[in-house]
């Protein structure tokens, strides 16, 4: 059986231990939920200050050209796009998840207008606001638009027919940690005539991705978990250079605008990833996107994968030899091609055993039904401590020092 010496051996050795200074961790606390909130990269206080008592409280609205606000959406793009296998000027980094998503199947939708093509097939387990994103963009449109949901992933392509025009999916499963093969999925439902777009949430930063070698059509994600670019941190939207001229959104705000300064009263769209964006940015949570994704540029991601499998394998393995005799199932896949950075674990009372473990400072986060949810992140998540967090889940779980009625917050 693996031991906690065995554990700070593999910390001592592990390349990517020095990464974790990068972080303002809190003393006494595993975070295991950098899958949800990612930490705070220490420069984010520095560069925020920066921009505040700077750039805005010195320079003010000269920022927008002397401290480069204007250039920032597509500028940090470029830096994004090396971890998810894109090319530069492709994506930028703006306005949330769901909002660059229904600008992505409104422009897909568009695309296969002359088609006739009118239906978005997605799983019934994807994120939720994916699914009300497009269930409102298909109920708006009408006209026999319509949003068709499966159950599982084996029946992915089944669904995918003659009407379909989107192929709506999310790469890593953010309830079970489910990978799918997206370069595979991507070409076959792309040989029925559909368009594919991918929300890579719960992927940059954590797993590898490429969405050339894909050829994946659109793809959107957040930057606030495995990016590290704090809560509620613009999400981003990736167009490829293939299909930028015939992109079109219904979002056309003024920084989609060829000349937004020409304060013309009719639109006209820029050329290339610009059209993608909508109104003006919030430079303060954009600006600190930058200080997690300069942390990546000090490692790659063959080293991150690695990691995670070996940190996922590890607490998988502790958990089935230390709490066999307990009522833990695991939900997330066991072979590496399936399995993002997160593992998950159903109980009866899962929601009090995540309170219990937060109040021993093991910091998971609790999804219905009945999963606790683990996400591990090789820049700063060491072997120690997933041996302690699995320590922990023991202790609590063979003195049942967990309160089954404790009070549901809002966030869980």
């Amino acid at each position: 059986m693996t031991t906690r010496q065995d554990c700070l051996d593999r910390d001592a050795s592990d390349p990517l231990a020095a990464l974790r200074h990068a972080f303002d961790l809190p003393e006494g606390v595993i975070y295991l939920d950098g899958n949800s909130l990612g930490a705070r990269p220490k420069a984010a206080a520095q560069r925020a200050a920066q921009l505040v008592s700077e750039e805005w409280g010195r320079d003010l609205i000269k920022s927008w050209n002397t401290a480069g606000w204007y250039t920032l959406p597509a500028r940090l793009g470029d830096k994004l796009a090396p971890l998810v296998g894109a090319a530069p000027g492709e994506i930028v980094i703006t306005d949330t998840t769901s909002v660059n998503l229904f600008k992505a199947l409104a422009a897909c939708l568009q695309m296969q207008a002359a088609s006739g093509r009118k239906r978005i097939v997605s799983e019934r387990a994807n994120f939720p606001t994916d699914l009300y994103m497009a269930e409102g963009l298909a109920g708006w449109l009408g006209q026999g638009h319509e949003l068709v949901l499966v159950d599982t992933p084996e029946q992915v392509l089944d669904a995918v027919d003659a009407d379909t025009a989107v192929l709506m999916l999310t790469h890593v499963n953010y309830r079970t940690g489910y990978q799918h093969d997206m370069a595979a999925l991507t070409r076959a439902a792309q040989s029925r005539g559909a368009l594919v777009i991918w929300d890579l949430a719960h992927s940059a930063g954590a797993v590898p991705v490429d969405l050339h070698a894909a050829g994946a059509d659109m793809a959107v994600g957040c930057t606030y978990k495995y990016l590290n670019g704090g809560p509620g941190a613009p999400g981003y939207l990736w167009v490829p250079q293939r299909h930028q001229a015939a992109f079109r959104q219904p979002l056309s705000g003024w920084w989609s605008h060829a000349n937004p300064f020409a304060m013309d009263s009719r639109f006209a769209p820029v050329d290339g990833i610009r059209r993608a964006l909508c109104g003006t940015v919030p430079v303060l949570s954009l600006a600190l996107v930058e200080c997690g994704l300069d942390v990546f540029a000090r490692t790659d991601m063959t080293a991150i994968r690695a990691k995670s499998l070996a940190l996922s394998d590890l607490f998988i393995e502790l958990v089935e030899t230390r709490l066999a005799a307990y009522p833990l199932s695991l939900v997330t896949p066991r072979a590496h091609a399936q399995r993002g950075s997160q593992v998950c674990l159903a109980h009866p009372h899962a929601y009090a055993l995540i309170q219990a473990l937060i109040g021993r400072g093991v910091i998971g986060d609790y999804r219905e039904p009945g999963i606790m949810r683990f996400g591990f992140t090789p820049l700063y998540t060491r072997y120690s401590d997933v041996w302690d967090a699995v320590d922990i889940l023991h202790t609590l779980l063979d003195q049942q020092d967990y309160d089954i009625h404790a009070h549901r917050h809002a966030v869980t």
